[in-house]
């Protein structure tokens, strides 16, 4: 993970603050590796419905990537 991810939230509040409570379910059940169908199956929605949650997620950490994000949680204890 690039060290400027890292960095920009080192002197900020946690970035997960950002996150609704949907989204802190889906980040949960990414850094368990689970895929977007698997995770659409267990949240009874669709997995556009989790593509959308995902697309957000990054957005809002401001990663690139699923792997990128799991870090993140896994470095701040969001999981």
């Amino acid at each position: 993970m690039p060290s400027t991810i890292s960095s920009q939230y080192s002197t900020h509040q946690s970035p997960f603050l950002l996150l609704s409570e949907r989204e802190q379910e889906v980040l949960s059940l990414m850094v368990e590796g689970h895929n977007n169908s698997e995770i659409a199956r267990q949240l009874y929605v669709s997995p556009n419905t989790i593509k959308t949650h995902v697309r957000g997620i990054l957005n809002k950490l401001g990663v690139k990537n699923r792997i990128q994000a799991a870090i993140l949680a896994v470095r701040y204890g969001l999981v």
